[in-house]
């Protein structure tokens, strides 16, 4: 079906509550929108997921503008699959087009030029997301089976088809171990475009599952006894020539000295911006042992409980340096795409800057250590609850000076008000408004 000039496309931003936000114009407009942008304010950055207004030191004053990046344009006319999407994400700007210090898409962007101007790197990177689909009977003990599969009935098929005509890499559909969990995968990209990706593909499968009379949640957790939700980040670092430099034959565990110290920048600075890559209530249900989550700044050997870990690459293959990567696992879908990847990004860089040893590969059950031993092994237990991670973050030096005072206060602000809009329910009250909310 052809599109009409009256039809709408939206200008959008992924926001501190992890939302995509914007306005629509009309398709006849895009030229003229495509460097003023479309009107944005200052305060709408403290627009919690649930409704009330974090308190915000703007008020009503302020303009900025969303210009919309167009190579991010998602314009989708598929009416077997109850599908009809036109949206393209953008950067928040001051009105004389510098980025404002609240748009994640710019922290990104800025992360990832610094690590590029001083060491002559750049990261690959792509996402994991586990989602809750809700058109189809939950039954426990399916997990992974052909079984859960069958049950998903079309959605899969329509998911993988969504996604590949909206030009993204498709890769894996897995039905999760819990009742009712999907996975799903595209292939790496350059950080940015992976962001991009990210957000695009989280709303393609809602729109998939609204296709299917039903709808998908990405909340971390839907039962305080059940599975939850992670969003994992595979990533790889490539010098100036586009040659990966994650991988060194000679080195303990294949991990080279630059790859080692970003690592290392991770998992120094982790505690104190867990809040940023769990950014919920209930994500700290998940960061505990044995939810086959993150708890411990650790460094793993497929170890799928480590902060980080080293993948394996199967097969011998000659091309094992292009293979080589590793895995982010403390966070979920609570957070912007664009503010996780930058809090690695700048962590990883100051791990660079301070030229930090590789960290030791943990080889066991890290929750089963002491005090004493984990001391020795300069691990640390993540913070436990949201308001404890908003502590370290707000004290936080490193992370002040990589994201700026103004979008730390937002965040931390944002946030607080969301523990109090939580304050008084029940663990499994806060997790249905989150599986609403996300």
């Amino acid at each position: 079906m052809t599109r009409a000039d009256t039809d709408l496309v939206m200008i959008c931003t992924s926001d501190v509550a992890g939302q995509v936000r914007g306005k629509a114009i009309p398709r006849k407009a895009i030229e003229a929108r495509s460097e003023t942008g479309i009107g944005w304010t200052p305060t709408n950055v403290f627009i919690t997921a649930f409704g009330p207004i974090a308190p915000s030191p703007f008020g009503a004053l302020g303009d900025l503008c969303i210009r919309p990046d167009f190579s991010t344009s998602v314009d989708l006319d598929l009416p077997d699959f109850g599908v009809d999407e036109s949206f393209v994400l953008g950067d928040i700007l001051e009105l004389d087009g510098t980025p404002w210090s609240c748009c994640l898409r710019g922290a990104l962007r800025l992360a990832l030029d610094r690590l590029k101007e001083r060491h002559g790197v750049t990261l690959k990177a792509s996402f994991e997301h586990e989602f809750h689909y809700f058109g189809t009977q939950p039954q426990p003990g399916l997990g992974y089976s052909l079984r859960a599969y069958r049950r998903l009935g079309p959605f899969a098929n329509r998911v993988m088809a969504v996604l590949d005509a909206a030009g993204l890499s498709i890769d894996t559909f897995m039905p999760e171990y819990g009742p009712a969990q999907c996975e799903v995968t595209v292939g790496p990209k350059p950080a940015l475009r992976a962001a991009d990706e990210a957000v695009i593909l989280r709303e393609l499968v809602r729109a998939t599952a609204r296709g299917t009379g039903s709808r998908a949640s990405f909340a971390p957790i839907l039962d305080p006894s059940g599975v939850g939700n992670g969003v994992h980040v595979h990533f790889s670092l490539y010098d100036e020539n586009g040659t990966p430099i994650s991988y060194d034959a000679s080195a303990e565990n294949g991990v080279s000295r630059r790859a080692g110290s970003f690592v290392a920048g991770i998992l120094a600075h982790l505690p104190d911006f867990t809040a940023i890559t769990a950014a919920s209530v209930p994500s700290y249900l998940r960061l505990t042992p044995h939810r086959w989550s993150a708890a411990y700044n650790n460094f793993g050997k497929q170890d799928r409980e480590s902060a980080v870990r080293i993948c394996p690459v199967f097969g011998a293959d000659a091309d094992i340096a292009r293979k080589f990567h590793y895995e982010f696992r403390a966070a979920d879908a609570a957070t912007s795409p664009y503010l996780l990847l930058a809090a690695l990004v700048h962590a990883g860089l100051a791990g660079l800057d301070d030229g930090l040893a590789t960290p030791a590969v943990t080889e066991e059950d890290v929750s089963e250590l002491s005090e004493a031993q984990l001391a020795e092994r300069t691990l640390q237990r993540l913070p436990q609850d949201l308001g404890s991670a908003l502590d370290r973050l707000s004290a936080s030096t490193w992370a002040r000076q990589a994201f700026g005072d103004t979008l730390i206060d937002a965040f931390e602000s944002h946030k607080r008000t969301e523990i109090e809009i939580m304050a008084g329910l029940t663990d499994e009250e806060v997790c249905a408004r989150y599986a609403e909310a996300y």
